[in-house]
């Protein structure tokens, strides 16, 4: 008795061990802070009373081999895991190698991938999970270490358990209206201790400005009543977190809003990074995803974005162009001519956007969705479409069966990839994916289709091979943008190059339907998955084969011509494949390229893609392409600098100046 009043007691005096696990994804040494679980410890830090009665160990932030995961949380009393769907699998086969070796160790799981309905087949498909928290995690958080001796969690807003074969789902909290109750994780010193342990990183920061989003797609785990109301952090915290940024040498923030530039204040935000990043270099680069519906505002914030070098491109979401699908996802209200003013003002200033579709959606056809494309590219968008197979996510509108019978989805798990992401960063453990390929629409046939087609897009326009003599078809004969792309799809004996391209695209959109990778695993080029396209532009000039390319893709645009009976004058166009090829950006070059042609080919080019057309003019021209700013002395060096770094933007080719008259604007 005496024994065990002494275990009892040194219990009580010692500290309570709070392990914490936020797994996110790694470029390359490349990490991003512990966000939500770092928001979380400093709240409880300035609200819980006996806040010294507890430890916390330093966040499992990446991918790590299970071993070493568990052995780091084996002396936590309590454990923390946020969650979602690139994280799920992985903390769950921790959780478990948790229970078995120290049952009483209490796991807590939150984050977007604990459903809101169902919660009790959840935990009992899941017993390795003790709490499962929904909603905001600030308070259910401070209250679970505050009842943690007693074990009473009838008081946590939040929480849901199984207490003697009963499943108990407690009241949601009260979203945090006062967001300046919650301080900041970096403010707080939180990753203080974590940076310091781990020198070798070079960190991400990941930054919320506000909270909530009015908008309901229904693809969207944002969707919900919960967080349509907009909260937003105090305007003074957010200018020391950005000095915190920049003090720390911070070179990339992605902002966590869902709608940065809904409010007035967020130009001001902007001004004030901006004017940081002058005067002390950091940090380097802002990511945002823009507000719907408000062309003014985001075409302020991302011109000073733009001004300031703080853009790696203007993300324009349009997810579909097609009525019928914008009404069935929920963003009928959401204007797409927004958009299209947006991508039409920003390529007159030559500031670079992208765009993303989304692959899948219901009422979408092959039609429908090549149709848009094509529109996309023909309203002004000519840097960058990000492609984006549809996959259903936890507590979206998608994710009820009703709605996913009512359109027919055809649902397969595969195994998630981090694109640009290092194959070694990876654990025994893979993470999955509910993956849409085809629905009542687009059967899977068709679904193949798009997908090769959503490739070739990106190939030959996006990656630059083509675009040119591209845009010179369109807007001399009047060829759409789809009809170019689907004819370079179909093989022919004349072209085998182009034919194995094209087959190799089909095959992959197979892969995929099957469960496989949407991306290549390659260990030649940098160790790193690249898209489909990126690999096949890699293999294309690592192998010596441009000049095949431009024969091939001659001889097919001349078939393309004669087949619709167009007359016309094959020089521009052969102009514009050499062109095209001398353009495209290459290791190894050591000097400028000047060329004489017979046609003002890249001033009318460039005027077809910024809106300010100029005519198509014989004489005597001469351009100089710069090809000395940039140099890479390896292809290792290119592939990372030039098809990794620059694929938002599409920057592939080379910058260019018109040395026939004052015109020195660059190439796009």
């Amino acid at each position: 008795m005496k024994r065990d009043k002494e275990k009892i007691i040194s219990s009580l005096e010692r500290k309570t061990k709070v392990g914490t696990v936020q797994i996110n994804n790694s470029f390359t040494n490349q990490n991003y802070f512990p966000y939500s679980i770092g928001t979380l410890q400093a709240y409880a830090q300035k609200h819980l009373a006996n806040i010294d009665d507890f430890e916390f160990s330093l966040p499992i932030y990446k991918r790590l081999s299970l071993e070493l995961a568990v052995d780091s949380l084996s002396d936590s009393d309590m454990i923390f895991f946020s969650t979602y769907v690139w994280n799920f699998n992985l903390s769950s086969e921790i959780a478990k190698k948790i229970k078995e070796k120290k049952p009483d160790t209490l796991t807590v799981f939150g984050g977007c991938q604990i459903p809101r309905d169902n919660i009790g087949d959840f935990l009992r498909k899941n017993q390795f999970i003790d709490l499962a928290c929904y909603g905001e995690g600030e308070k259910p958080f401070t209250s679970i270490l505050e009842n943690f001796r007693t074990g009473n969690w009838s008081g946590v807003p939040s929480i849901s358990y199984i207490r003697d074969g009963e499943v108990i789902q407690n009241p949601k909290s009260e979203r945090i209206s006062d967001l300046s109750e919650i301080p900041s994780p970096y403010l707080a010193g939180i990753f203080d201790p974590l940076m310091k342990a781990n020198p070798q990183e070079i960190w991400l920061g990941l930054w919320e400005t506000n909270r909530g989003c009015p908008f309901k797609c229904s693809f969207c785990e944002w969707g919900g009543d919960y967080q349509k109301k907009l909260y937003k952090h105090n305007l003074e915290k957010l200018f020391e977190e950005i000095d915190w940024f920049s003090q720390n040498k911070i070179e990339f923030i992605f902002c966590c809003d869902a709608n940065f530039g809904i409010l007035n204040r967020d130009l001001e935000i902007v001004k004030y990074i901006a004017e940081i990043k002058r005067e002390y270099g950091y940090p380097k680069v802002l990511f945002a995803h823009n507000t719907k519906n408000s062309t003014d505002s985001s075409y302020k914030i991302q011109r000073e974005l733009a001004k300031a070098g703080l853009s790696k491109g203007v993300n324009l979401a349009f997810q579909s162009l097609n009525p019928a699908t914008l009404e069935a996802i929920g963003r009928k209200n959401i204007s797409t001519r927004t958009f299209h003013e947006l991508q039409q003002r920003f390529s007159s200033e030559g500031i670079e956007t992208f765009s993303d579709i989304i692959l899948g959606l219901p009422n979408e056809t092959y039609q429908t969705f090549t149709d848009g494309i094509s529109t996309l590219i023909q309203n002004g968008q000519h840097n960058k479409i990000q492609f984006i197979n549809l996959s259903i996510l936890p507590n979206s509108k998608m994710a009820d069966q009703e709605y996913q019978r009512k359109y027919g989805f055809k649902i397969i798990e595969s195994k998630m990839s981090n694109i640009h992401g290092s194959i070694t960063d990876k654990s025994e453990i893979s993470e999955t994916q509910q993956l849409v390929v085809g629905t009542n629409t687009m059967p899977p046939e068709d679904w193949v289709k798009t997908r090769a087609f959503s490739w070739m897009t990106s190939f030959l326009y996006f990656d630059k091979l083509l675009q040119i003599p591209f845009t010179i078809l369109n807007n001399l004969h009047d060829i759409s943008y789809k009809e170019l792309l689907n004819d370079f799809l179909i093989p022919s004996p004349d072209t085998p190059l182009l034919s194995h391209i094209s087959s190799f695209f089909t095959d992959k959109s197979i892969d995929v339907q099957k469960g496989g990778l949407e991306s290549y695993e390659s260990k030649k080029w940098l160790g790193i998955r690249w898209h489909a396209d990126e690999l096949k532009l890699i293999e294309l000039c690592t192998q010596d084969k441009l000049g095949e390319f431009y024969r091939e893709a001659g001889q097919k645009i001349e078939n393309i011509l004669t087949q619709r009976n167009i007359s016309y004058d094959p020089s521009p166009l052969r102009e514009s494949l050499s062109l095209n090829r001398n353009l495209m950006k290459l290791p190894f070059q050591n000097s400028d390229l000047t060329v004489e042609i017979p046609y003002n080919l890249l001033d009318f080019h460039r005027g077809c893609l910024t809106g300010d057309k100029k005519p198509l003019t014989r004489g005597e021209f001469k351009y100089t392409i710069d090809r000395t700013t940039e140099k890479w002395d390896s292809w290792e060096d290119w592939c990372q600098k030039v098809i990794w770094y620059g694929s938002r933007k599409g920057a592939y080719i080379y910058p260019f100046k018109n040395e026939t008259s004052s015109l020195t604007d660059g190439g796009t």
